[in-house]
């Protein structure tokens, strides 16, 4: 089968598509024949040996798939071949075919694409356990999303949209901020051309912002506690911004405020009774039309190259998948 195979740490533009055996089927697993992954700012760090996980080589990045299954592990319930899933097992995803564990995977609405599958099993879980579970995130109340025209960022807008708050996103140029406002965003800041805390301030007449959302770091960490709310809680989600901030307790003390972090992929290990509720949580909102995975677009196998470049640039908007 076709796939992308790293046998040493190399930039994403030395990416090649290889030919290699199969991946066996395991108990407990499903074998499928991908149709589309997702592609993740942390691939970008995973091929060049930069990310908090380092597999063993050779191996096959891509976090999250969408496909058909065609064959099913001893011990596996619940599953046939023929059935259209989606999933996030880590790795093996940029291939023509991919195992993942069968727990953790789920089976395709049927009013949901392969890309969109593709697109939903990371940034969906968490924007949703982050604003329901760690924010307590209310109707009424004012959320901050920052990158809001990124995948964990949309699924945040639309997440917080449908709890009923009024939503302010952060975004960089007229087309992202569009896509921010197609996709629930009450008020929009271009952080380019402004400064994002005066405006919050405005638009919560002083306030600030009671729930921030934040997946940037850096600078961005730092301005966000200048406009956050009294009780507020600010959300850590990532680091985009390639700088991993810092705080002085005396500022969470003063404002009351709550710094909390999310490792939604540490809950299979530590909380997986979670991972299901979450995702019938996400079904149920899904089915009523007030989440809907937004796709860049859709890159060949022998493009993924193209397709992290454009993602670490910056030039996208949702998620961006490759489709084998």
């Amino acid at each position: 089968m076709r796939a992308v195979v790293i046998e040493r740490w190399l930039e994403p533009r030395e990416l090649s598509v290889s030919d290699i055996d199969e991946p066996e089927v395991r108990p407990g697993t499903l074998a499928i024949e991908v149709r589309a992954a997702g592609c993740n700012f942390f691939d970008i760090l995973m091929v060049k040996g930069e990310y908090q996980v380092r597999p063993p080589f050779p191996f096959v990045p891509g976090a999250e798939v969408a496909g058909v299954v065609t064959e099913v592990g001893e011990g596996v319930e619940g599953f046939a071949v023929g059935d259209r899933v989606f999933g996030a097992p880590g790795l093996g995803g940029f291939a023509e075919r991919a195992v993942m564990p069968a727990f953790g995977s789920y089976r395709l609405p049927d009013d949901m694409s392969f890309e969109q599958g593709a697109a939903l099993p990371i940034v969906y879980p968490t924007s949703y356990m982050a604003l329901v579970h760690r924010a307590d995130l209310q109707p009424g109340e004012d959320l901050l999303v920052h990158a809001a025209a990124g995948g964990v960022g949309i699924a945040a807008v639309q997440i917080g949209k449908a709890l009923g708050a009024r939503v302010i996103a952060t975004a960089g140029g007229a087309e992202k901020l569009e896509i921010a406002r197609e996709n629930g965003a009450d008020a929009t800041i271009d952080y380019r051309a402004e400064d994002f805390v005066e405006r919050v301030k405005a638009l919560t007449e002083g306030k600030g912002a009671d729930v921030i959302y934040d997946s940037v770091g850096g600078d961005v960490f730092d301005k966000s506690l200048k406009c956050i709310a009294w009780n507020g809680r600010l959300l850590v989600i990532g680091f985009a911004s390639g700088t991993i901030p810092s705080v002085k307790a005396n500022r969470i003390l003063l404002k009351n405020i709550a710094v909390t972090g999310l490792n939604w992929g540490g809950h299979a290990a530590k909380e997986p009774q979670k991972i299901l509720a979450t995702m019938q949580d996400l079904f149920a909102l899904h089915a009523e039309g007030k989440i809907r995975p937004v796709i860049y677009k859709a890159y060949s196998l022998e493009e993924l190259p193209e397709a992290l470049a454009a993602l670490g640039g910056r030039r996208t908007y949702g998620k961006v998948v490759v489709s084998p």
